[in-house]
């Protein structure tokens, strides 16, 4: 710019010349438009020595929203990154439509974008195809081990690392509190979509359910018009209690639907998802997902100061919440247990 500028300027400044000056005059004039040029030229390379270094952009990949989550941008700014300045990020939603991760991936891969953080068990699966060698931060992701994200917790391996929500320990656990909250529970629906993560949440929850007497009931939800369908097939299979399985980022939208479903059914149902006894659920317990995002921003500062994704362990949940809405227990005229409720964290009355 600065050196087009200058020629066109110089142009100019010729034309005038010739036809208004003569040589001395020319000469002196030329001396000076010379002289303007080179201070051009000196500002131009004093401005670009000026440019602040390059800004790392992170690629965060999510199956909903319209902006990174703000627990994690948050926990960047606690870190000393502020966007626009010496963070930025590219994102990229699914918009609920899980088959798209796959090309967000490779676009982010083809952006040459620093980090990958993925968001969700998909996200994350996606993003490893996509690139072997750009690190990737995950959260929200079930049974990184037996999806062949990582290779172990401790040693993850390759290109990515991030935090786990546990799958397998938390099913059982759930199915547990469902257990104390209606003693006479006995047949069990998992209200889940079909994909390897729910599969293997299913799966290690045989243990737990032979051990409390229960019989799992598997009912896949691929769209949210199967809801009506699914529990239709709970009343047939004579369910006596349900287990929230669907992702919060399809879902959430149709978790209040599926509430009014439940109450209508008498069905007790308990989801990992703290929306759940928002909308009117009845019980939920899971990990703080606002603590994940911030954990997992801490990640990323490692990484960008050149830590390797293969040298830094999967983080698990430390922290569970457990909430539960009196008025829902009510509605189906259920009794909490005061054991339980006591070692509630929120109680909706």
């Amino acid at each position: 710019m600065i050196g087009t500028f200058r020629i066109r300027f110089l142009e100019s400044a010729s034309g005038n010349l010739k036809s208004k000056s003569g040589p001395a005059d020319q000469n002196r004039k030329w001396f000076g438009i010379v002289a303007i040029g080179v201070t051009f030229a000196m500002c131009g390379a004093v401005a670009q020595a000026q440019q602040p270094g390059k800004i790392p952009w992170i690629g965060y990949l999510t199956g909903s929203g319209s902006s990174p989550n703000q627990a994690f941008v948050q926990g960047m700014r606690d870190l000393g990154y502020v966007e626009g300045k010496n963070i930025a990020f590219v994102y990229r939603t699914a918009e609920g439509k899980t088959e798209r991760y796959a090309d967000l991936a490779a676009e982010l891969v083809r952006l040459k974008v620093e980090i990958v953080f993925a968001d969700g068990s998909g996200a994350a699966l996606a993003a490893k195809k996509a690139t072997s060698t750009i690190p990737i931060v995950m959260t929200n992701v079930a049974n990184p081990v037996g999806t062949g994200l990582v290779a172990s917790l401790a040693r993850p391996g390759g290109n990515i690392t991030g935090l786990t929500n546990v799958s397998g320990e938390l099913g059982g656990k759930l199915l547990e509190l469902l257990k104390e909250i209606v003693p006479r529970l006995t047949r069990v629906a998992i209200l889940r979509t079909a994909g390897s993560p729910n599969d293997l949440f299913v799966k290690e929850m045989e243990v737990p359910a032979r051990a409390l007497g229960v019989k799992l009931i598997p009912l896949v939800v691929q769209e949210p018009d199967d809801i009506e369908g699914a529990f239709r097939a709970m009343s047939k299979e004579r369910s006596n209690g349900l287990i929230m399985r669907l992702p919060s980022f399809v879902y959430s939208a149709h978790f209040k639907r599926v509430a009014e479903l439940t109450m209508k059914n008498r069905l007790p149902a308990i989801s990992t998802s703290s929306n759940w006894v928002d909308v009117g659920g009845l019980v939920s317990y899971g990990e703080d997902p606002n603590l994940s995002y911030r954990r997992a921003a801490t990640y990323v500062d490692k990484i960008l100061k050149s830590a390797k994704p293969a040298d830094l362990p999967v983080e698990a949940p430390t922290k569970f919440e457990l909430r539960i809405n009196l008025k829902a227990a009510q509605q189906i005229s259920l009794t909490i247990p005061p054991n339980v409720l006591a070692r509630a964290d929120k109680v909706i009355k």
